[in-house]
């Protein structure tokens, strides 16, 4: 099953996509909005499925054709948004390029911050920067929308409060992350509105590609023409997403509608490329002593996609331009 949100008030009116991306159906009968859908999902998951399936038959009457640009973000008010650095080759490489050694714990404790999920970018929507030089980087990831999980979860229970999957586009900007970093409190100023896929869909729908804990299909990043990477996100992530959602319930219960991210997507195989600039930079570093590939700039565009093995989209893409604050 596919869903998304059109943008209407603050939270977006729930619809039902097509598998094709194709075409739609607003379900206010069922939940007004996919917080609402998630909050009873043991309810009325199987309404919804109905719904999806007629549409798919093309036995809805009141199907119509979907335009992205008028989706916002599957949740674009989310009660929680928690993102992980899963795929520890990344983080090593960060580490790398600034001559520090990374600590082993690394390895068996994931790393994780929790964001603004106030206000979450539908996939067409511009990354908005007040200044070019506040080094703007695109980072793809996956992420998983969860019911309801316990205090103590053990991956196994963390595993079977997964509900939906979607792809991100955790916006940073890198020039400002680290002074905040310094001051040993995380960072607020250097992570702006975090984008979302179309749709957030129902694991079933990805078929043997989901193991139940890591999506394996490549990542598709384009910067405007060229194609910057296509890593395969199931390949080099140390942590699952049933870990990651344990590790954050360790100590709290995790509500439903929490969305969480595995982190940038990186393979070791450098010939996937990468998905975000800042790794290209990394690697342009430890190459030739310097970095070579500029961050955003105004008027650039990022274009995020995942396809299944017909090469047709799962998610619907992400695509984003870079505009100044202030345009109309």
């Amino acid at each position: 099953m596919k869903l998304g949100s059109l943008s209407k008030g603050r939270d977006g009116e729930l619809v039902v996509v097509s598998r094709n991306l194709a075409q739609a159906v607003a379900v206010p009968e069922i939940a007004p909005t996919l917080q609402a859908a998630i909050d009873e999902w043991d309810g009325l998951a199987t309404a919804l499925t109905a719904v999806y399936e007629r549409l798919c038959r093309g036995d809805e009457a009141s199907a119509f054709a979907l335009d992205p640009s008028h989706l916002a973000a599957p949740l674009s008010r989310a009660y929680q948004w928690l993102d992980a650095s899963a795929y520890v080759n990344h983080v090593e490489l960060v580490r790398k390029a600034r001559g520090a050694e990374m600590p082993p714990s690394f390895w068996t404790d994931p790393l994780m911050y929790q964001g603004g999920s106030d206000r979450m970018l539908g996939p067409c929507e511009p990354i908005v920067a007040r200044d070019e030089d506040f080094g703007v980087d695109f980072e793809a990831e996956v992420a998983v929308v969860t019911g309801d999980v316990p205090c103590g979860a053990d991956p196994e229970a963390a595993g079977g409060a997964i509900r939906l999957l979607m792809l991100v586009n955790d916006v940073s900007l890198r020039n400002l992350i680290p002074d905040e970093l310094a001051k040993g409190f995380g960072f607020v100023q250097g992570k702006p509105p975090t984008a979302c896929s179309p749709v957030a869909i129902t694991p079933d729908e990805l078929g043997p590609a989901w193991d139940g804990g890591r999506l394996h299909r490549p990542l598709e990043v384009w910067l405007g023409n060229e194609r910057f990477g296509a890593p395969d996100a199931g390949v080099d992530m140390t942590f699952d997403f049933p870990t990651l959602i344990a590790h954050a319930a360790r100590t709290r219960p995790l509500g439903a509608g929490t969305i969480l991210g595995s982190g940038t997507v990186s393979n070791r195989d450098r010939s996937r490329g990468s998905c975000c600039i800042a790794e290209r930079r990394m690697l342009e570093t430890l190459e030739s002593g310097e970095p070579k590939t500029p961050f955003l700039r105004f008027g650039d565009r990022v274009r995020i996609e995942m396809r299944d093995e017909a090469g047709s989209s799962l998610f619907g893409a992400l695509d984003q331009t870079v505009e100044p604050e202030g345009r109309p």
